[in-house]
């Protein structure tokens, strides 16, 4: 196999490379875009880190090429759809820098603690002051770590080891992890309310963004110390700038930013502040980190060679094609069940089964099982989850995933269920395709049939007369259309589930609202993008 290295990549984390002779490895640093078009073509695998842009110029130019290995989490410099459609496998390196980032995180808190910063350049400049660096202690405070993966649970064992009472808060992880790690799970407005400290270790995503705000920042109690090294966006950072000059927030340390580097008015002031501790996004800047980012790029395309798994793969594997026949019109199908079944959960997942009845029972379904979890986890973690890792990213989270098959179907020729578990309670929905189109037929035990939309809300209450129309008239306030609306319910004034499709997104204090009029026992405004 021959490879091209076209960014700095330590010789220690090559050594296994160039230690095999199946490999001709060649290092050729700084070539112009130009340059590496004209010669990609003689290689079978890039090794790159973020100076190198794999996009759709070189895959075309590529013509041997067979692996992309990005030394580092980060893929934004590769085109993964395109290798993908150009069956180009693209490994990252998803744990190299892991340590690296959970002792940034102690690094920063300590130095925020102890005012190290400022004590280091008053005592530089001269001064010899002592009383107004007076500190506080990380023992015997209540921390909290928001996400627990690989970097948040190995911070969570550190505060431990400071004799810090530790709280964990990730509803995409099981109650094994809490139970391994020794750290209770909790919601983030109890997170929010009974800590001293609050860490985030969470992936940046349509979720997680400005998840720490306004509504957060009101809860946590007066003094509270915060810290993101995770991404920036994270921690709503005009709010962080208002609570450090209010005193809400005593103490914060920040590695990431949502704009970088740092360039707006605000952000300047925000860095300015003299109680916030900032560093230019080092949490994997370490050398040890880059030898092992580089050892485990090295590793998966030995495995590659050798035909072994491959861990960190990043874009989808390849099933049978006969299979992947059979498969295909189910998959937007499964990724609309995983999007209607996460925003159902209320806490920690421990379990998920996926049932397959009917025709398509008889078929290989494990693309199917695969491309579903891969939907519920993916915003669950830093790495990518696709169909590749999405097994072992659950492994990893103690998720149990089961599969279920029968050939009876009842009352529809496929059938596809996806239930949930976890202390909560259970949630299932149920799905299947007429002519080709997605359709939701069952929610728990209620038989329902509607036609999946990007925009729902999903209500459960006592079935009493003029329950609708206070539906309709709260809705109807607000400029709020309903398209669709479909009714299930076991019995005569028992419990009611009612699923409605509106043209534009339900506002939290419009389902509040809602809540009220209605009474819910159970009330959800569902965002479905697949649909």
């Amino acid at each position: 196999m021959k490879i091209i290295v076209t960014d700095e990549v330590t010789g220690e984390g090559l050594a296994l490379l160039r230690s095999d002779p199946r490999v001709h490895l060649d290092i050729r640093l700084g070539l112009s875009k130009e340059a590496l078009l004209g010669c990609i073509g003689e290689y079978d695998a890039i090794i790159t880190r973020s100076g190198t842009t794999v996009d759709r110029a070189l895959l075309d130019a590529a013509s041997n090429l067979k692996i992309v290995a990005r030394a580092g989490v980060g893929i934004d410099n590769v085109d993964v759809d395109y290798a993908s459609a150009k069956g180009v496998i693209v490994v990252n390196a998803p744990f190299g820098n892991t340590n690296s980032a959970a002792e940034h995180t102690l690094a920063l808190l300590l130095a925020a603690c102890r005012h190290v910063p400022a004590a280091n350049a008053s005592l530089k400049s001269g001064e010899w002051k002592r009383a107004k660096f007076t500190g506080v202690e990380l023992k015997g405070k209540t921390a909290g770590v928001i996400g627990l993966g690989k970097v948040g649970g190995r911070v969570a064992l550190r505060l431990k080891a400071f004799e810090c009472e530790v709280l964990g808060c990730d509803p995409y992880v099981g109650a094994k992890r809490g139970q391994d790690l020794g750290v209770p799970l909790v919601d983030l407005e109890e997170l929010c309310r009974s800590c001293d400290i609050i860490t985030v270790h969470t992936p940046l995503n349509e979720e997680t963004r400005g998840m720490i705000g306004a509504d957060q920042l009101a809860l946590m109690k007066d003094g509270v110390i915060l810290l993101n090294v995770a991404r920036g966006g994270i921690l709503d950072e005009p709010m962080l700038l208002a609570a450090l000059q209010s005193g809400k927030v005593s103490l914060a340390a920040v590695d990431v930013f949502s704009e970088e580097p740092p360039a707006s008015d605000l952000m300047r002031t925000l860095i300015a502040q003299d109680r916030l501790v900032v560093t230019p996004h080092l949490g994997a800047n370490t050398q040890e980190a880059q030898v092992n980012v580089a050892i485990d790029v090295s590793k998966e395309i030995l495995a590659y060679l050798d035909r072994a798994p491959l861990e960190n793969a990043v874009n989808l594997p390849r099933f049978d094609p006969a299979v992947m026949v059979q498969m295909r019109p189910y998959f937007k199908l499964m990724a609309i069940l995983s999007e209607f079944g996460l925003q159902l959960m209320k806490g920690n997942l421990d379990r998920v089964t996926f049932g397959f009845s009917g025709a398509i029972a008889s078929h290989d379904c494990s693309p199917l099982t695969v491309s579903g979890l891969a939907a519920l986890l993916d915003r669950a973690v830093d790495e990518p989850v696709n169909m590749v890792n999405a097994g072992l990213v659950a492994e990893r989270m103690g998720l149990v995933v089961e599969e279920h098959k029968s050939t009876q179907g009842g009352a529809f020729s496929n059938l596809i269920t996806l239930t949930l578990e976890g202390a909560w309670g259970t949630r299932v929905v149920s799905g299947t395709l007429f002519e080709g189109t997605p359709r939701i037929v069952g929610l728990r035990d209620y038989a329902m049939d509607f036609l999946p939309e990007p925009h729902m809300l999903l209500l459960s209450y006592v079935d009493r007369p003029g329950m609708i129309g206070k539906i309709g008239t709260v809705l109807g306030q607000h400029e709020i259309n309903i398209a669709f609306m479909s009714l299930g319910r076991r019995e005569k004034k028992g419990e009611a589930m009612v699923v409605l499709s509106v043209d534009s997104p339900v506002p939290a204090p419009v389902v509040e609202e809602l809540r009220k009029a209605t009474e819910a026992t159970f009330l959800q405004a569902l965002h479905l993008p697949s649909a």
